[in-house]
């Protein structure tokens, strides 16, 4: 099949993103990622070198420009990571019920000492609150703290070996989101032409405006919610952020794992109502690192987080270090696909609620979504110079893809993670019998629509001006429109 067929519109709405590594980082792999189903990409901060990261956005750019496809490329700031010192001949063994002391003394541990050199962790642990190393496999239990030492009761044993990571959970760590590590990532970042900035270790609102107010307008920014604290302001980080992930793996890391489902679903439903994206991370397809296919269990897991109406689903070492990263992708898209075909899926990604605001441009989404199914359009074009139209519009589910043409090419590319957008960097209309025409003919050319199709049409007069949305029109389309013209969009 030719490469230009693969890339049509997705037959499914929901976003693949794929990160990339170590097994996707030469051109021809990302390529094959791409044509298998990936949207968007995720660069991992926490492994290589900047260098290395820039060669895998000139890669993207240069098949951007081959495939004629806006592709969305988002960085992962790697942000704080806790961790304990060395010990003696590399490891210790912690024997359950045993006392165990944490300090800040540069010395090798044993199994009755271990340094822990972070300062301001011992101003906010106190009795009772737990501690948490190698991903939850060694549990500690606070017992006697002071500003230079914490006593602990090891709740579950077992080998701890060099610089291993520590997780707090029942606290708020007095610690920055971004490390000077991130701040200089963060700028590579941006001069890379970032669309997205994923913070890590987001535990308040102010972790976000922190890194909001570095940003600015250069790229979208997307909190991770992987900590217990940020649960508790999840409606105000929400509020800040352009986005949020559903960082499942830290977060089933620091809570007991039968609550993670349950806490998806309400962030999911939450970011849903402030109709921003939603990214659902994390062991989604983990058996296929090493297997060609996946267990059902994590099949019903994509499935689950679809169904819930997440904008994107999300692949890590799946696809950045497996053996089988274009299966992945393509399993992912299969799975997608299916679940969209469901007859029930319509009504069960509409049992979050989404409130419209008393706006002209809310309104309109509204309406427009009920329209499309009353008259069965086909598509929804949509003219938005700074993607908020297209946004609104997303958040309402239609029951029809969502073809966003922009002026903008860093718009067209930041759209690659909402809901049911295909987008498309084209040159702005002035009047609104040309953008009729337009729509008609990149519905057309996108393989959206065919002739005696209608389809819904959504744009601001005076055009050019961002958050002007103020027209829906319906039209039905005649067969030759494509042909009829021939000059470049």
């Amino acid at each position: 099949m030719q490469v230009t067929e693969q890339l049509r519109p997705r037959a499914r709405k929901v976003k693949i993103l794929a990160t990339l590594g170590p097994a996707s980082s030469k051109p021809d792999m990302i390529k094959k990622l791409m044509i298998a189903g990936a949207d968007a990409f995720r660069i991992n901060m926490s492994h290589g070198d900047q260098k290395s990261k820039a060669k895998l956005v000139d890669a993207i750019r240069d098949l951007e420009k081959e495939l004629k496809r806006p592709t969305t490329i988002v960085f992962d700031l790697q942000g704080p990571k806790l961790r304990v010192g060395s010990f003696e001949g590399g490891s210790a063994v912690l024997e359950k019920g045993a006392k165990v002391v944490l300090d800040q003394k540069n010395e090798p541990g044993n199994a009755k000492r271990m340094e822990l050199p972070h300062p301001e962790l011992f101003a906010a642990i106190g009795p009772g609150d737990r501690l948490l190393i190698d991903d939850g496999k060694i549990r500690l239990k606070a017992i006697e703290c002071s500003d230079t030492s914490i006593t602990a009761e090891v709740v579950v044993g077992g080998t701890v070996s060099n610089n291993k990571g520590v997780n707090v959970p029942d606290v708020v760590v007095p610690i920055p989101a971004l490390t000077e590590k991130d701040r200089s990532d963060l700028q590579f970042a941006l001069e890379q032409n970032a669309d997205w900035i994923a913070l890590s270790f987001v535990q308040r609102p102010e972790d976000v405006a922190e890194a909001r107010s570095l940003i600015g307008e250069k790229a979208l920014l997307m909190a991770k919610i992987e900590k217990p604290a940020a649960i508790d302001r999840l409606v105000d980080i929400i509020a800040l952020a352009d986005g949020v992930m559903v960082a499942r793996g830290d977060l089933g890391v620091e809570m007991p794992p039968e609550e993670v489902p349950p806490l998806q679903n309400r962030i999911v439903a939450c970011a849903r109502q402030f109709g921003k994206p939603v990214v659902v991370a994390t062991q989604m397809l983990e058996s296929m690192i090493t297997s060609p296919t996946p267990t059902r269990a994590e099949v019903s897991d994509v499935a689950t987080a679809i169904y819930d109406g997440a904008d994107a689903v999300m692949l890590s070492a799946e696809s950045a270090a497996g053996k089988y990263p274009i299966e992945a992708v393509a399993m992912m898209d299969r799975i997608a696909t299916s679940v969209e075909r469901d007859p029930v899926y319509s009504s069960r990604i509409h049992f979050t609620e989404t409130q419209l605001e008393s706006t002209i441009a809310d309104a309109l989404s509204g309406s427009a979504r009920q329209i499309a199914g009353t008259v069965n359009a086909k598509t929804m074009v949509v003219f938005s110079k700074s993607g908020s139209t297209a946004r609104r519009i997303a958040r309402e589910r239609p029951p029809v893809p969502i073809l966003a043409m922009s002026p903008s090419q860093t718009t067209s590319r930041r759209m690659g993670l909402m809901w049911g957008v295909h987008s498309v960097h084209s040159r702005d209309v002035s009047a609104f019998e040309e953008m009729v025409g337009k729509a008609k003919r990149m519905a057309l050319r996108h393989h959206l629509a065919t002739g005696g199709d209608r389809i819904v049409i959504m744009a601001g007069i005076p055009f050019g001006t961002a958050g002007s949305t103020n027209v829906l029109h319906v039209v039905r389309l005649v067969g030759d429109e494509l042909e009829r013209h021939t000059t470049p969009e």
